[in-house]
């Protein structure tokens, strides 16, 4: 299996294009270490050459210009996008499918939950039906591992995770199961398995057994400490209330991650407010110390 990480970080990316953070100023005027990064997807594939994209980021042009499979030329109009899986609805994971058009139709792997919200508060289904018939939906059930037809080899086994819907959805007050998803990815003639959760809020008995049963652990790294956007200033709500577990603190994703001495743990969606950018600063040497790594765009791992 091949993983692709298009983008790592969190929504807005980093540098923020309005936000003047330490991190954001320091990148700009060269006095911070870190490298820009834009928003979270990855791609897979079974053989190099065919590819699932996970999620559709705004940056995904850029992404995609910047992975030379996914233009391999094969003819006038070409892509290396065989089929998309949407983990959530959220806008930072979705708004690409509308630079996407030019390509459909698109066949689009999500739960009940996301056709909803994609269909009614941020409709993007039904826009881009006028481009030769937009997105195919193809159901995504909670209890039922699937195969995509591009990548036969690889089996998807999803999973649901507690984290909130998008404002714009009808359910953002009323949580149910397949708002948000997780992924574990199996090669089934390598047997290489990767925990994917860009997305995680709380982490459970069941979470815990599937990460255990994982080769590479690809797991939510928006913020360090859970109130790290209301002490920067730029925000008012916590990691926990965003759905999104901190690094830091008892109960936190690098306490959880202290389980799995055996695996490859990699943080993704990373806020530009995370001090884990700055790669001088103690909390990127806390993360080495314990054998946890950052993920950056262009970055590729084989299982």
């Amino acid at each position: 299996m091949y993983i692709q990480i298009l983008g790592s970080a969190a929504g807005g990316g980093f540098p923020q294009w309005n936000c003047n953070c330490a991190n954001c100023k320091g990148y700009r005027d060269g006095s911070l270490r870190a490298t820009a990064r834009t928003q979270s997807s990855i791609a897979l594939s079974d053989d190099g050459e065919h590819w699932i994209l996970c999620n559709a980021s705004p940056d995904i042009r850029a992404q995609l210009q910047g992975f030379a499979p996914m233009q391999p030329a094969r003819a006038l109009r070409d892509t290396g996008i065989d089929a998309i899986v949407l983990l959530d609805s959220q806008i930072d994971h979705t708004t690409g499918l509308l630079s996407l058009r030019e390509g459909c139709p698109h066949q689009v792997w999500c739960t009940e939950m996301v056709h909803q919200d994609l269909t009614t508060g941020f409709p993007l289904f039904n826009m881009l039906e006028h481009w030769n018939g937009g997105l195919v939906w193809n159901r995504i059930e909670l209890d039922a591992s699937f195969t995509i037809e591009a990548c036969p080899n690889l089996r998807f086994s999803p999973f649901p995770l507690r984290s909130a819907a998008p404002p714009y959805s009808p359910h953002r007050f009323d949580p149910h199961p397949g708002d948000n998803l997780g992924l574990m990815v199996e090669d089934l003639r390598t047997g290489g398995k990767l925990f994917y959760a860009p997305g995680l809020g709380k982490v459970d008995a069941g979470l815990l057994q599937r990460m255990h049963d994982a080769d590479v652990l690809l797991v939510d790294g928006t913020l360090w400490d859970n109130d790290e956007m209301q002490r920067r200033g730029v925000g008012t709500r916590t990691g926990t209330e965003m759905g999104h577990l901190p690094q830091n603190g008892p109960g936190g994703m690098l306490e959880v991650l202290e389980a799995f001495p055996e695996q490859r743990k990699v943080l993704i969606h990373i806020n530009n407010t995370n001090p884990i950018l700055d790669e001088d600063s103690a909390e990127r040497a806390e993360l080495h110390r314990r054998g946890v790594e950052v993920a950056f765009d262009g970055m590729s791992i084989t299982l």
